[in-house]
Formats: C-alpha cells, structure tokens, sequence
C-alpha cells in the first residue's frame, strides 16, 4: 500500500506564517481562518489587544500593520505574513516608560473603564504619525471608528491633542 499523503485541502489548512510583532519575530504556523486577533491573544499570549464585538464595529483590536491601523478581529493572520505589527504591548518603552501618548490618556481621563484603550491609543498613534499636529476636528474624525462605551471621548480628545504637543516640544 503506497504512503499516505495528504490531500491538497488538508495541506491548505494551516499555513506558515512569520511576523514581526513589538520588534521580536515570529514564526507560527496558523490554520487558514485564524485571525490576527486570534493569533495575538490565544496564540502568542498577547492579550493586550482586545476583542470585544468581533466584526470590525467597535475599534477595540485596533493594531498597526506596518504602521497603519488594522482591526485585526477581521485580518487574517496569514495575510500578514511578512508584516510588522505593533500592538500596545510595543508602546511603552523597553523599560517599561509609558508613551506621552499613553501618560496623556491617564491624566485626561481618556479612559474609564479602560477596555477600548489600547485600541484608542494604537488609532492616535497612527493618527499622530502621520499628522503630528492635528486639531480637533482631525482627530474626531480619525478616531470615529473606536468606541468608547464610558464616554471619555471628550478625554480622549484632549489626550491625543496633549500628546501631539508634548511630543512637538521633545522634537525641538
């Protein structure tokens, strides 16, 4: 009897994957339907990013994908093989510092019950990246897709807008 192997669909349900996620490479092999979100949380143990609605309505999972923001409860992890990805575990520094952005956000009051916030804080960094100096009404309008169940939206705002002015004075 010949040697079983396997069928095309069976070799087509997993998939080797190598990331770059908060600067460390990864190289996980993922089923087909495994998203990023699932990858990140129950794979790799980074649970810093969260899933709340699972359909891409509420911001929450929020990363970056070579520096733009992504939700990754409706990326696939196979599609971003080769990519960098950011997620709130790579914002503080390596000692442990907290972003200005992230300090803002406490002393605003850009967060309450805090779960929405690593996706806030991934959406405004994205949006401070490219935009250093936004106003207002930029910054409402980046952020319409993050949801904040609490209400801090009005914290939020005046977070991102001290953290674009903190970190305007670091660069003089």
């Amino acid at each position: 009897m010949p040697e079983s192997t396997p069928n095309a669909a069976q070799s087509k349900t997993h998939h080797d994957v190598e990331l770059q996620i908060n600067g460390q490479s990864y190289w996980v092999n993922v089923p087909s339907r495994r998203t990023l979100l699932d990858l990140l949380r129950d794979q790799l143990h980074l649970t810093g990013t969260k899933k709340v609605c699972d359909m891409g309505q509420c911001g929450a999972c929020t990363v970056l994908r070579d520096g733009v923001p992504i939700l990754s409860c409706l990326t696939l992890a196979v599609a971003c093989d080769g990519s960098h990805v950011q997620t709130i575990e790579g914002v503080a520094g390596a000692d442990g510092q907290l972003s200005p952005l992230q300090e803002a956000f406490i002393e605003f009051d850009g967060l309450q019950c805090g779960f929405c916030t690593p996706g806030q804080v991934m959406a405004a960094i994205a949006l401070l990246t490219d935009n250093p100096h936004p106003t207002e009404d930029e910054i409402k309008y980046h952020m319409v897709g993050n949801l904040c169940r609490c209400g801090a939206y009005k914290g939020i705002v005046e977070a991102i807008q001290h953290a674009a002015e903190q970190m305007a004075e670091r660069k003089q």
